[in-house]
């Protein structure tokens, strides 16, 4: 018997490992031509984000390519009538398919520590990486569509043409930066510097006029600007929890409770002295609908933030649950063709399995329904694989 267990555990870990790396090179390869496009990156800049980029590629592919090596595995031995020979020598199909299953559970926790640990690693490498590359993405846009903006609107440029290094005829748009006002900037030409020191991206700009918020125009024959770098480059900032390790997320979301708890307490205030002074219509102003947009705001944040833990773990755990489905499957099926048997399995998987975990989320998310909701998507696999297990050790 464990004769067939290590046969089984080596044959799998090897098509495993084969078809893991055909794979994330498949899905690292559209991650990389995404941002590519996305932002305009320069070569050097690509090289640089692969390896940050790989562990939001293997997140992608392991449960996939585990419910490929299960199928091909199983499906050349119940083909062949190996699990026929198996049970004629009085011997439970349990003994060949105990291996992938704690082979999924492994790779379940190696997805989550992934999700937690390197995919977080990662994304603020690759911001690193786009922020530093900041100069070249917008000296390569601007050249290619005479435009280039920042992800947030803090910091525009249209320009005539490019000429060198140089910006013939510029108009900068730059939003207010804390207690700095915004500024439009037209001037004769103008170039881009990084200061990796100062972590800045400096403007030169020659024969500016420079308009203020407040509407004052004033003409410069030099002048410089400087705005931090992440403002400036078309990166989103980590603020988003997915970006946050898990040991920092209850700490994080009692923090955010107690900035919500000062947040109304501020808002009941100032409306019971409206009512109190008689000023009713004060609480319909635009302003007071904006301050009550920014609390609901606060609250779906406080819900992605309760809502990703779960999150990554039913998403690490759908290895297991793939495996769950496709061992049995495959020797139910009783099909040498793997693929036919892989796409049997992945289509169900496919139409059933992530609509729900993607709708759950999304729900979880917006506070609509509680985060262990996430975990549906996973629990409706499991009566499958237990039914294919029952025929499997029962025919």
């Amino acid at each position: 018997m464990r004769t067939f267990t290590r046969q089984v555990l080596v044959e799998l870990i090897a098509v495993f490992l084969a078809a893991l790396v055909a794979f994330t090179a498949i899905v690292l390869l559209f991650v990389v031509v995404r941002e590519m496009v996305r932002l305009g990156l320069p070569p050097t800049a690509v090289l640089h984000l692969v390896p940050y980029i790989l562990p939001d590629s293997l997140k992608i592919s392991l449960p996939v390519t585990l419910l490929l090596a299960t199928t091909t595995v199983y499906s050349r031995m119940s083909g062949s009538n190996e699990v026929v020979a198996i049970k004629a020598l009085g011997i439970s199909p349990m003994a060949i398919l105990w291996p992938s299953f704690v082979v999924g559970c492994l790779l379940s926790l190696l997805t989550v520590w992934l999700n937690d640990v390197a995919v977080p690693w990662g994304r603020s490498g690759a911001q690193r990486v786009i922020v530093d590359a900041v100069e070249e993405i917008a000296y390569g846009m601007l050249r290619t569509e005479r435009y280039y903006s920042s992800s947030s609107p803090q910091f525009s440029i249209n320009v005539k043409r490019v000429d060198g290094r140089k910006l013939i005829q510029p108009t900068v748009t730059i939003g207010p930066l804390g207690r700095l006002p915004g500024l439009t900037i037209d001037a004769q030409e103008a170039e881009l510097r990084v200061d990796r020191e100062e972590n800045v991206l400096k403007i030169w700009l020659r024969n500016a006029n420079v308009e203020f918020g407040g509407g004052g125009v004033l003409s410069f024959p030099q002048f410089e600007y400087e705005i931090p770098l992440l403002a400036a480059s078309r990166e989103e900032s980590l603020a988003s929890p997915s970006a946050i390790p898990m040991a920092r997320l209850a700490r994080e979301a009692v923090r955010h409770e107690q900035s919500i708890q000062r947040r109304q307490e501020d808002l009941a205030a100032a409306a019971g002295y409206q009512m109190m002074s008689g000023g009713f219509e004060d609480l319909l102003e635009p302003s007071w609908q904006a301050r009550m947009a920014e609390l609901a705001g606060m609250h779906t944040y406080l819900c992605r933030l309760k809502t990703e833990p779960y999150r990554r773990w039913s998403a690490g755990f759908s290895c297991l649950c793939f495996v769950w489905v496709g061992a049995p499957m495959a020797v139910w099926l009783r099909n040498r063709d793997f693929l036919q048997n892989f796409f049997v399995c992945f289509g169900v998987i496919l139409i059933v399995y992530y609509p729900a975990m993607i709708g759950t989320i999304v729900l979880a998310k917006d506070g609509a329904v509680p985060p262990v909701t996430v975990w549906a998507a996973n629990l409706m696999l499991i009566p499958w694989g237990g039914w294919a297990l029952r025929r499997v050790l029962r025919y």
